[in-house]
């Protein structure tokens, strides 16, 4: 019996505000000590009203237009009220019934050239909960992340395999930093995402029963996580069992996930509104003022190098960096595509992911990027050479050439001077066999009088008119 695998992903989102959601406690947690950012209205003291932050409602509609959403002119918090230790006010300041961001969609470029259009459902405002730290027989509470701003974002189950359910994660996530959202700092949990999965036999008209896999903060935990409820949801049901609604936690170390709760429903939190957050007001001018100066997005960047002629691997080690995509942008301004291009694969192949990029694009002008590709295409320097210039101008002050002259890498290219040195290895009773190899149509052999031309120009003879004047004379 076939099955088809049904996914929705929900993802929180880690606003990048400086203070929090209805505090003015410092928002960055990140290594603090427990419990050292906070503020008596996330301790949830009594008489402590909430102030809400205007930043976060801003982030939340640049969010929108980033997932091709509409914004809501009014909207409304609630309070979802559920006790637990790292939740002090006994309640989750969210919006149940009337979120900022509405419908909405993401388009997820696949490893085969292709694309996974994923409907967003909505995506609320929300305050996030602190964090629970277990030690045999007590728990520990840190409420450094409590009243965090966050946006949860709702997908619609449009998606169907494990690889659609990790591009839609990794585009969702340049999306949202790109626009400048949040950090996107997976390690310290900026986004993390919650996978329902469920399975239906082929042609059903109906879902089967799901299981939500809680906090998955990688991209290849998205995609593992939903490979192997896939496999444990069909082993149920080919047993004969039912698969159960309920949370689960998954294992990255033993690549499985386990039970952890039976899923509750809406009417189990009590939702209601929040007596003392007014409505959030947004006019169609200000949403589009908020809107107006966002920056540009990944799918503006492919559509523009398009002419490049990119390979989809060089694109999206691109656009792992904004500062990349930036900078290769602004070169294509500059220069004609061949140069662009050029500078793209130097770019994708040369700098490793732990660079600090954000430094790197804000010491450089496109121009000696498209100095350096011109030197290239003028036949001045080697592909090789060029490579070699470019590793240190990212570290120097010099320009292209002054490090190609100091390097002694500049290729000759007068064909003169060059003519010169072919006849003398042409002439050189080491070559006879070559030669006679050439003549006989093994041009193979070609390779071995180009290597004896660049021993005895010390490498700067250019190869490629090296070769010609060879084929010339032969």
């Amino acid at each position: 019996m076939k099955y088809v695998m049904t996914i929705g992903i929900e993802c929180h989102v880690q606003l990048a505000t400086l203070t929090k959601l209805f505090s003015p406690a410092d928002n960055d947690a990140r290594d603090k000590g427990p419990n050292s950012v906070v503020n008596p209205i996330d301790y949830g003291l009594p008489g402590m009203l909430p102030v809400l932050n205007k930043r976060a409602v801003e982030l939340a509609v640049v969010a929108g237009k980033a997932m091709n959403a509409a914004i809501a002119n009014v909207s409304r918090f609630d309070r979802k009220h559920y006790f637990y230790p790292d939740l002090p006010s006994g309640y989750q300041i969210s919006q149940m019934y009337h979120p900022t961001i509405l419908e909405g969609y993401i388009d997820a470029p696949m490893e085969d050239g292709s694309s996974c259009r994923v409907r967003i459902n909505h995506a609320h405002i929300e305050m996030d909960a602190g964090k629970l730290s277990h030690y045999g027989d007590y728990s520990l509470v840190d409420l450094n992340r409590a009243g965090t701003p966050l946006i949860e974002i709702v997908s619609e189950p449009d998606i169907h395999s494990p690889q659609e359910a990790k591009a839609y994660a990794m585009e969702l996530h340049k999306l949202m930093v790109y626009a400048g959202v949040t950090f996107g700092d997976l390690y310290h949990g900026n986004m993390r995402f919650d996978v329902n999965i469920s399975i239906a036999e082929e042609g059903s008209t109906q879902l089967g029963t799901r299981a939500e896999v809680k906090n998955l903060n990688s991209f290849r935990s998205v995609e593992r996580a939903a490979e192997y409820e896939f496999k444990r949801q069909v082993a149920l049901l080919e047993r004969g069992e039912k698969v159960v609604q309920e949370t689960r936690g998954w294992d990255d170390a033993e690549g499985k996930t386990t039970s952890q709760r039976s899923k509750e429903d809406a009417q189990d939190y009590r939702y209601m509104p929040d007596p003392d957050i007014p409505p959030i007001v947004l006019s169609d001018e200000r949403i589009a003022e908020i809107q107006r100066d966002m920056p540009l997005l990944p799918p503006y960047y492919r559509e523009r190098w398009q002419s490049l002629g990119l390979d989809k691997s060089v694109i999206e080690s691109l656009l792992a960096h904004q500062s990349y995509a930036t900078l290769i942008t602004a070169i294509q301004d500059g220069a004609n595509d061949a140069a662009a291009k050029r500078v793209a694969h130097w770019f994708a192949s040369g700098l490793s992911a732990d660079e600090d990029t954000a430094e790197i694009a804000s010491v450089f002008s496109p121009g000696a990027f498209i100095e350096l590709a011109n030197m290239v295409e003028g036949n001045e320097l080697s592909s090789t050479a060029a490579k070699e210039v470019f590793n240190e101008l990212l570290v120097s002050d010099k320009t292209p050439r002054e490090i190609a002259e100091q390097k002694n890498l500049l290729q000759v290219s007068d064909e003169g001077a060059i003519a010169a040195i072919v006849d003398e290895v042409l002439s050189d009773p080491a070559s006879a066999k070559a030669v006679a190899d050439i003549q006989s149509g093994n041009d193979k052999a070609i390779g071995f009088l180009v290597g004896q031309i660049m021993k005895k120009s010390q490498g700067k003879a250019n190869p490629a008119l090296a070769q010609k004047l060879i084929r010339e004379r032969l």
